[in-house]
C-alpha cells in the first residue's frame, strides 16, 4: 500500500474551486476535481467546509440510487438516459482519438 502526499493548497484556490462548484451544478463534483488536478472529497470537504453542504442536483442523485433495488424506470426515462450515455461515449471516442493522435505526434517530434 502506497501513502500518498498530502498537498497544501492556497485558500485563494480552494474559494475559487468552491465558487465554480456552485457555479456550475450541472457539473458534478467528481468531473470538477478532475479538471482540477484534486481528488473528488477534498472538493467536497471544501465545498462542506464553506457551509455550503452538498449541492442539491447530488443530493437528487444520490436519493435516485437510494431507490429501491430492482425498480424500473418508465420507458422514455431509459430511453433518454440510453441517449445520453450514447452521447457521452462518442464524445469520450473522440476525446480518446484526438488524444492518440497528438500522442502520435509528439512521438514523433522527439530526437532522443
Amino acid at each position: 500500500m502506497s501513502l500518498m502526499a498530502m498537498k497544501n493548497y492556497p485558500a485563494e484556490f480552494k474559494a475559487d474551486a468552491v465558487a465554480f462548484v456552485l457555479a456550475h451544478p450541472e457539473k458534478t463534483i467528481s468531473s470538477i476535481a478532475d479538471d482540477l488536478g484534486v481528488a473528488r472529497e477534498t472538493l467536497r470537504i471544501w465545498v462542506r467546509a464553506a457551509g455550503h453542504g452538498t449541492r442539491p442536483a447530488e443530493r437528487s442523485a444520490a436519493s435516485d440510487q437510494a431507490g429501491s433495488p430492482g425498480t424500473v424506470g418508465s420507458d422514455d426515462m431509459l430511453e433518454a438516459e440510453n441517449k445520453q450515455l450514447k452521447a457521452k461515449i462518442r464524445e469520450l471516442e473522440a476525446e480518446r482519438d484526438i488524444l492518440r493522435k497528438a500522442a502520435k505526434l509528439f512521438a514523433g517530434e522527439t530526437n532522443w
